[in-house]
């Protein structure tokens, strides 16, 4: 649909109300004279007193054919109308047209002679008729009636309709029909309603999705605390009632407790880095950090863990990458849940290879391990909070179900992002990148 300005509407209007009644006025007066002159009022007075004077200069001749006939030639170039009627009121001359005369002006007199009445005289004067102008006045009320009809159409209704669903958005009904004008200044305010709608519905989609993701973490966080907790508590009153007699089963006693109080402390931090990296994304340290030397001591960390499960830990291409800005320890501690990832699920005997490299303005690193690596739809959901996938985020691996998500947000704090693949010899592959610092 075409659209137009309410200005260029507006000029429109006042040329329709400009136009329509003098074409009207032209029309009605070309229908009553068939021509298009127009004659003065000066003029047309000259006419109607010159066929005064001929009837009175003539008063004898009244009833004189030859005469009659004159005058209707007369009265016929001048589109004049005249009845003569004697002192008796009989007719001696008329020509006139009955259909005009309500719309002319009539000039009427008498004419006296040697002080009697010898008749009257009425003179129609039908270019001061006055259907010109009621026509004129018509154009102008029809005129008005269709602007008005447009203005109702294509603006009044609109407003009135974007009004009610301003008020059905109001009530939460984002699925109204938004109206549609030729006003450009409508469709803009309608385009602005719609872009409105659609961000609405997608603040309250996206609120109700948090609202879900928030109550599924709560019974996930509860059930996770609940497990060990409800061990830890089954261990500690064996230990008090004395079931663990001997010092190698009050050793085991020990040891599962120490077990799932330190796994309760690995969720404890995982929760509080998660609601960190949730809550508080611009509060981060800025300092210049080498990633390389980040993650060399996150190696170092693991190598322990590693041996005693027979695995291998390969470091590639480490060195001096140059420097990026962050926070040191969010980092470190992003690049020990990567690793704590491919530690868990791969088996004894395995190989992790890690390699930090230099590309153009950013340092990019990647972690390979030789497990079973991710299926599909791990793929596509590998970094969400809590997903419960077979391989990287089965609680019977120890894992939390946050290390995967809080590594990737971390690194998206700092500019940067983290992947998730397969590598085509086997294994899951996980690979970040973070800008280097200014």
């Amino acid at each position: 649909m075409k659209t137009i300005r309410i200005r260029k509407f507006t000029i429109l209007s006042l040329f329709l109300l400009s136009l329509l009644p003098w074409v009207f006025f032209v029309a009605a007066h070309f229908m009553e004279t068939n021509t298009l002159r127009f004659e003065r009022a000066d003029f047309q007075q000259e006419n109607v007193d010159q066929t005064i004077y001929l009837i009175e200069a003539n008063s004898d001749k009244w009833k004189d054919t030859a005469w009659q006939n004159q005058l209707s030639r007369h009265l016929k170039e001048r589109d004049l109308g005249v009845t003569i009627l004697s002192e008796t009121n009989d007719i001696l001359f008329q020509m006139s047209d009955a259909r005009k005369q309500a719309f002319t002006r009539v000039e009427q007199f008498s004419v006296i002679q040697d002080g009697s009445l010898i008749g009257r005289v009425m003179i129609d004067d039908s270019n001061s008729r006055i259907l010109p102008f009621i026509a004129a006045f018509a154009g102008l009320i029809l005129a008005f009636v269709i602007i008005g009809l447009a203005m109702k159409r294509w603006m009044i209704k609109p407003l009135e309709k974007l009004s009610m669903s301003a008020r059905e958005m109001a009530k939460g009904d984002f699925d109204v029909k938004l109206p549609s004008s030729p006003i450009a200044e409508i469709v803009e305010v309608r385009d602005g309603f719609s872009v409105m709608v659609t961000g609405l519905k997608e603040s309250f989609q996206k609120q109700a999705e948090l609202e879900n993701e928030r109550r599924f973490m709560i019974a996930a966080v509860a059930h996770d605390l609940r497990t060990p907790l409800f061990a830890l508590r089954g261990y500690l009153d064996g230990l008090e009632q004395g079931i663990a007699r001997s010092p190698e089963k009050i050793d085991k006693y020990v040891a599962v407790c120490k077990e799932k109080s330190a796994q309760l402390d690995r969720l404890v931090e995982d929760l509080f880095t998660f609601s960190r990296t949730e809550y508080f994304e611009n509060e981060l340290n800025q300092h210049p950090v080498d990633l390389s030397q980040v993650i060399k001591q996150s190696v170092q960390s693991i190598r322990l863990q590693a041996q005693q499960k027979n695995i291998s830990i390969m470091e590639r291409a480490f060195g001096n990458k140059g420097t990026i800005r962050g926070d040191a320890h969010l980092l470190e501690r992003a690049v020990n849940n990567l690793l704590d990832n491919a530690l868990r699920h791969t088996p004894d005997g395995g190989e992790i290879v890690v390699q930090c490299d230099r590309q153009e303005d950013k340092i990019t690193f990647t972690i390979r391990d030789t497990g079973k690596g991710f299926s599909e739809e791990e793929l596509h959901h590998v970094f969400e909070p809590l997903y419960r996938g077979d391989v990287s985020r089965s609680r019977s691996t120890g894992g939390s179900g946050l290390g995967l998500t809080i590594s990737q947000r971390i690194m998206r704090q700092h500019g940067g992002d983290l992947t998730a693949a397969n590598h085509s010899d086997g294994g899951a592959v996980l690979t970040g990148w973070i800008p280097l610092g200014k």
